[in-house]
């Protein structure tokens, strides 16, 4: 970050010079020149941003008042950015931070998604009191915090009595972190729940603690039954629901569109968030579309989680990238359960010699693109953060955005894909003041050294400035140390 004045971050009434902001996340009706050359490949504006009392109270091309010395004449400081980037806080759409942080005590050595359910399933059941889930997502919202998130959605697992303790730990952090971060959670379970008395009970939980109704979807000869439960739930309950969905390489699996049937036969009117949505990138282009055009008509939003997608799909077992919905079943392994399709070999047809370890042929993610421009809501968010999912991550929405860009080619052109972990999860959240830049919000801002997206994206930009309300935040992340006593017993 070049050399800023601390001392007049701290002032209430401020100029930030020489910003270069993604165009996206300003409003469309501020008038700007046309850009050029590197800014126009980037989509950035090269503005000024006038702060005062905490609020982003005007912005203008750069070269207006505050750079020509009017700022000056007005006695108002201002401080030049030389071209660095700043974006509005970030939005973490999907997250599992009940499960966050155990790695320390329940690792996950073959990284495989049969043996991370198993191993949280055992963690849970030994450790997950009051205390031990406090204290792992308030380490984990201590980091978001630090990176510069301003709001976090995230899934709890909600079965049996561990919904009473995490929904309990959860409104808790949400009073004690209320003037911080902006909180949402979601039930965590799978369909069938809902078809019992105690799916009816979590449900009434859920609604008391204002949360969103959500699950896994898994296909079946009952899904539509447990889907239609589901609906009927939240709209007598006025709920908002986010699901999981088709987290495998199986071009069978089409949840997704049973989804978005059940949400046109229900006319429901709440918001949909899908999450995962792996398998559509592995089916024929007919059947992606299919799925693609019910979900646009259902109002459906979806999140990719594009780091945790990337680490478990595709891991030593065969997918539907070798046979786009061929429909053939394989006996070599599964994700969550479900075995996965491959095409049939002909008898000729050399194969690889065995090794115990293979090299996956997909990357995982769902058809963002095309997703999008058929005019689906499409975010990135950072998932599970080092538990059995995923053994990495830092609860860092800026590290999701640089690994979403480059796992899933969002860089030619860069177009609007600022959006996809700022104003798309903040509107699919209901939160029209986050997300973006513009008069009249909170100056809730990143400030980045790096001034172009081959400089932001290169570098982890651990240096950033982190403004709330306009002042600079402490971006000292928590010691992992702080959870020793947890961990290591």
């Amino acid at each position: 970050m070049p050399q800023l004045d601390f001392a007049r971050l701290n002032e209430p009434h401020y100029w930030l010079c020489n910003a270069h902001v993604p165009r996206p996340l300003l409003p469309d009706s501020l008038m700007l020149p046309e850009p050029a050359g590197i800014l126009a490949h980037d989509n950035l504006a090269r503005v000024d941003l006038e702060i005062l009392d905490g609020t982003i109270r005007s912005i203008r091309p750069s070269g207006g008042a505050a750079a020509n010395g009017a700022a000056e004449a007005d006695a108002i400081p201002a401080i030049d950015l030389k071209g660095g980037m700043v974006w509005c806080g970030l939005i973490d759409l999907h997250t599992h931070l009940d499960k966050g942080h155990v790695w320390g005590r329940s690792p996950n050595v073959s990284a495989t998604f049969e043996d991370a359910l198993e191993i949280i399933r055992a963690d849970a059941s030994k450790h997950w009191d009051a205390e031990d889930v406090y204290r792992r997502i308030e380490f984990g919202l201590k980091c978001s915090y630090a990176h510069g998130t301003t709001a976090i959605r995230t899934h709890i697992d909600s079965y049996g009595d561990q919904a009473a303790v995490s929904w309990s730990v959860f409104h808790a952090l949400q009073q004690d972190w209320g003037d911080r971060l902006t909180l949402e959670a979601v039930s965590l379970v799978t369909l069938d729940y809902y078809c019992t008395p105690e799916g009816e009970i979590l449900a009434d939980l859920v609604a008391e603690m204002g949360g969103i109704l959500g699950g896994v979807t898994m296909m079946g000869p009952d899904l539509e039954t447990q889907l239609d439960r589901l609906f009927t739930l939240a709209i007598d309950r006025g709920l908002d629901i986010d699901l999981h969905t088709d987290e495998s390489g199986d071009p069978d699996d089409i949840t997704l569109r049973y989804v978005a049937e059940a949400a046109l036969r229900h006319d429901f009117r709440g918001q949909i968030v899908c999450g995962h949505c792996c398998s559509l990138a592995v089916q024929s282009d007919e059947e992606a579309q299919k799925t693609i055009d019910l979900v646009k008509a259902a109002r459906i939003g979806v999140v990719s989680l594009p780091m945790c997608n990337l680490y478990l799909q595709d891991r030593n077992q065969k997918s539907g990238i070798r046979g786009q919905g061929s429909g053939v079943r394989d006996q070599g392994a599964g994700v969550g359960g479900q075995e996965l399709a491959s095409t049939p070999q002909h008898p000729n047809t050399p194969t690889l010699q065995h090794a115990p370890t293979r090299t996956p042929r997909w990357r995982g993610v769902t058809l963002l693109h095309e997703l999008k421009h058929a005019g689906v809501p499409v975010a990135i968010a950072s998932d599970n953060c080092r538990d059995p999912f995923y053994g990495f991550g830092d609860h860092d929405g800026l590290e999701v955005f640089t690994q979403g860009v480059r796992i899933a080619q969002l860089d030619a052109p860069y177009g609007d894909w600022s959006r996809v972990i700022t104003t798309t999860p903040a509107d699919l959240m209901g939160l029209p003041d986050a997300g973006r830049i513009a008069p009249g919000l909170p100056a809730d801002l990143i400030l980045c050294r790096g001034r172009y997206f081959s400089e932001l994206l290169a570098r982890p930009q651990g240096d950033r400035i982190v403004l709330r309300r306009g002042k600079p935040i402490d971006t000292t992340l928590p010691d992992y140390a702080e959870l020793d006593d947890l961990l290591l017993k």
